[in-house]
């Protein structure tokens, strides 16, 4: 496995002393430059002091909880966030991702698949170079600059999570075409083996939310019964 340059800062905002050591220990390994918290109100300090490429976010923090650090988090910055939760059921998984979280992990879990998903989320959220015409796409009134990670809807520009944004692409670049989840999971989220297929809805829910004038009713992201999503040309 390839070793990451430094540059890339990782906070860990984690209460359990020896999860917090284990990952950062891992991490390091990895070349990523780490930093902990063993608190939500001094990750809340470090996020602003340090800027961090990548958080990631345990639920179960003594305080201020998990979600409420999140949600402050994402007030002042779109880092992205992977949350660790120890609980298996599902609606604390999906209540992650609907809150805007880039990914979740449920413990126990293997440093392997750590270091895979937080790879994966910094490679979503990296610059793409230079603008070019592949760069952007269009479909309907919506614009998407992939190189200046920038979505317009009209002339109102929309703020997307690196995940939305992936998954916006997608589906604009293939405007008018019918894609599966599995086909949206291949494409926007890369390495897929660990997402569940419903993660899709939820954020296509969440795009809606941001896109569409009545997101109960959308004109943009259409839904294919039993079959997946259209963006609508």
């Amino acid at each position: 496995m390839g070793v990451t340059p430094l540059g890339d800062l990782v906070l860990i905002i984690e209460d359990d002393r020896d999860i917090a050591e284990a990952v950062a220990y891992c991490l390091g390994q990895e070349g990523f430059e780490v930093v902990t918290a063993r608190d939500g109100r001094e990750g809340l300090q470090a996020v602003l002091a340090r800027l961090p490429n990548l958080v990631i976010l345990d639920l179960m923090l003594p305080g201020l909880d998990g979600f409420t650090v999140f949600r402050a988090i994402r007030r002042h910055a779109s880092t992205p966030v992977i949350m660790l939760t120890a609980k298996a059921a599902e609606p604390d998984r999906v209540a992650g991702i609907e809150l805007g979280a880039d990914d979740y992990i449920t413990k126990p879990f293997s440093m392997r698949e750590l270091v895979a998903r937080v790879r994966m989320v910094l490679r979503r959220a990296a610059p793409q170079g230079e603008l070019g015409e592949d760069d952007v796409f269009r479909a309907r009134d919506v614009q998407v600059d992939r190189a200046r990670h920038i979505v317009t809807v009209g002339d109102r520009e929309v703020s997307l999570t690196p995940q939305e944004f992936s998954l916006l692409e997608c589906l604009v670049r293939n405007a008018g075409r019918v894609l599966s989840r599995d086909a949206l999971l291949r494409q926007a989220w890369e390495e897929n083996e660990y997402i569940d297929p419903r993660t899709v809805d939820v954020h296509v829910r969440w795009l809606r939310r941001k896109l569409e004038e009545d997101p109960s009713n959308p004109t943009r992201i259409l839904t294919v019964r039993g079959v997946g999503y259209r963006f609508a040309e």
